[in-house]
C-alpha cells in the first residue's frame, strides 16, 4: 500500500471516529470512537515510519497501544461506576454538576 493511500485511510479513519465521539450521547459510542481516533494516529505513526525505512514508529506505536489498552480499563471502569451511581450511561443526562 503506497505512503499517500495510508495517511487517506488514517485520515478517513480519524474522521469517522470524530464523528462518533461529536453525534453520539452513549459513552461507550464515544469511548468507541476516541479508540478509532487512537488507532488513525497509529497507523499513520507506522506509515510514516515505514516511509522513512525506521522502525522508531512501530515501537512508539507499540507503547500508544499499550497506553489505549489502559484508557479503555479505565473508561470502562468509570462507565460501570456511572451506570451504578447514576442510573444511566446518557452523556446528556449525566451532570457532575451539584446543586
Amino acid at each position: 500500500m503506497s505512503f499517500y493511500i495510508t495517511l487517506w485511510v488514517a485520515f478517513l479513519v480519524f474522521s469517522i471516529g470524530l464523528f462518533g465521539v461529536l453525534s453520539r450521547r452513549h459513552l461507550v459510542a464515544v469511548i468507541m470512537g476516541i479508540e478509532l481516533m487512537f488507532n488513525a494516529a497509529n497507523l499513520s505513526l507506522v506509515a510514516i515510519g515505514l516511509a522513512h525505512g525506521v522502525l522508531s514508529g512501530q515501537i512508539v506505536v507499540l507503547f500508544a497501544i499499550a497506553v489505549t489498552v489502559a484508557e479503555v480499563a479505565v473508561g470502562l471502569a468509570l462507565f460501570l461506576l456511572l451506570e451504578r451511581i447514576r442510573g444511566t450511561v446518557e452523556a446528556d443526562e449525566i451532570s457532575l454538576m451539584k446543586g
